[in-house]
Parts: structure tokens; sequence; C-alpha cells
């Protein structure tokens, strides 16, 4: 069913090309990225830089391919942090619904929802500096009422089903309840949303870095690369497009392949769009 899943294959394929090329960052890169080369700076592409270089002399492919790695751990860390935090939130929730405890963590989801993560990660660069761990943090703050959301609304639609009353009569508590017979079942909205999240985060990191707030120099980092190339988009378009490029088709394959896993999960939304 999988193979024939045209927006799943096509989004694993984009986000199978990036991540093989920050993994294969690890292991090679065509120049050092720490390295500059003034003599050859602002260059176009060529058969020595094949997405040309940057106002350092940078070549622009190796930047990208360890910028992808910064952008992919952010991402990735980011939504470790909701998902460990807002999940367990959710469960939670949901076993003592209607209770002043589901209350409070559904309010307090809401206080944080009402700061964008930017606005977050202003706040933490103004106590802490700017830095990708303060970005990580950030950015895993605004997950986890997320993950509590979409947590506690799938585990809402469990709780009165027959299985769970099965469980109850056999003296399951609410605890063991939850994670053993809950989470397997809510899994599916969390990979599902866990990938959306995950395009989220690597666009938050690219703001993030742009405004300066994100991982700092020399790390690369394609956020920062498009604000370096803004004022040499006249005349070296280069700098901002293949780095723009690079967001653009990592978030798109995540979308697709998000969208992918949600008709693969849920065959009653795939045969409403057939």
């Amino acid at each position: 069913m999988a193979l024939k899943n045209r927006n799943l294959l096509l989004g694993g394929a984009l986000t199978a090309v990036f991540l093989g090329a920050a993994l294969l960052s690890f292991l090679w890169v065509p120049y050092d990225v720490t390295q500059l080369d003034i003599a050859n700076k602002i260059k176009g592409p060529s058969a020595a830089h094949w997405l040309g270089t940057d106002h350092y002399g940078r070549d622009i492919l190796a930047m990208i391919m360890v910028g992808a790695r910064t952008s992919i751990a952010v991402a990735v860390v980011a939504v470790g942090i909701g998902m460990l935090a807002g999940v367990p939130l959710g469960l939670w929730a949901a076993a003592r619904r209607g209770s002043l405890l589901d209350e409070v963590i559904m309010r307090g989801n809401d206080l944080v929802f009402a700061f964008p993560s930017l606005v977050i990660a202003v706040m933490i660069t103004a106590a802490f500096g700017p830095s990708a761990t303060n970005a990580i943090i950030a950015i895993g703050i605004f997950n986890i009422p997320v993950f509590a959301r979409i947590t506690r609304s799938g585990a809402l639609t469990l709780w009165s089903r027959d299985f769970i009353l099965a469980a109850r009569v056999a003296g399951k508590g609410s605890a063991r309840i939850s994670f053993e017979h809950i989470l397997p079942n809510v899994l599916n909205l969390l990979i599902v949303q866990g990938t959306i999240q995950f395009s989220l985060g690597i666009l938050a990191e690219a703001g993030l870095s742009y405004v300066g707030l994100g991982a700092q120099p020399p790390i690369p980092s394609w956020g920062r690369m498009l604000a370096d190339s803004q004022t040499f988009i006249s005349f070296a378009p280069h700098m901002a497009l293949f780095p723009g490029l690079a967001i653009l088709l990592t978030v798109l394959g995540l979308n697709l392949m998000g969208d992918g896993l949600r008709d693969l999960f849920d065959p009653k939304l795939r045969r409403g769009r057939t």
C-alpha cells in the first residue's frame, strides 16, 4: 500500500536526499566550510564549485550539506523535547478529563501558544545569548502543547472503548492503561504530527538563524546563508537561490511524507480523496 502512495514516495525521496547529504557531511564535503577563500568569492556555479561560492569564497554546496546537519539536528531534538514532555501531559490530561488537573494542563498549553516560538527564542536569547542550543529549547517548548493537544484529543476518543473498560475491570490503573493501551493506539497520530512539526522545526531554525538567534558562526545554517545573501542578491542570486531551495524542498518533502503517512494510517481519508 505504501508503494502506491505518491505523496509518501516523493516526500520520502526528498527527505532522504537531504538526510543523506547531512550524513555524508560527517564523512566528506567538497571544501572546508571554515576555510575562507577571498580570491574566489561570489563565483557562480562552475566545475570547481557546483553551486558557486559566497562572499567569503566558501563553497555553497559544502555549506548546504553541513547546514542540513544543523537544521535536522535542531529539528529532531526540538521535536523530541515536544514529544517527551507533551505526550505524557496529554495522556495525563485525558485520564483526568474534566478535572482541575486537565483544565490546568490545557490552559498552560494555551499560555505557551500565546507566545510564538520566535518570541520565546528572543526571551531565551536575551537571558542566555544566541546559540543553536537556545533555538532548540525555544522550538522544543513550543512543540510541547502541540503534542499534548494531539495526544489528549486522540486519547479522549479511546477512553470509552470496550477494551479500555475491560482493562479497568482487570484492575489496571489509569497510568498503566494510558501507556499500555492508549499510547499505542495514538502512535499513528503522533508519527504524522511529528513529521509536520519536524518540517516546522526546520523552518523555525532557519527563521531564528536568519535574524541571528540560531546557530552562530562558524557553524553553517541555511537561514544565516539567506541573511548573508540579501545584500548580494542583485548580482549573485545563487547565494540565496540554493539555500532557499534546500529549505523549500526539505519542508515540502516532510509535508508530503506526513500527508502520505496520514493517508496510510487512515484509509477513510484515502477513500475520500479518490
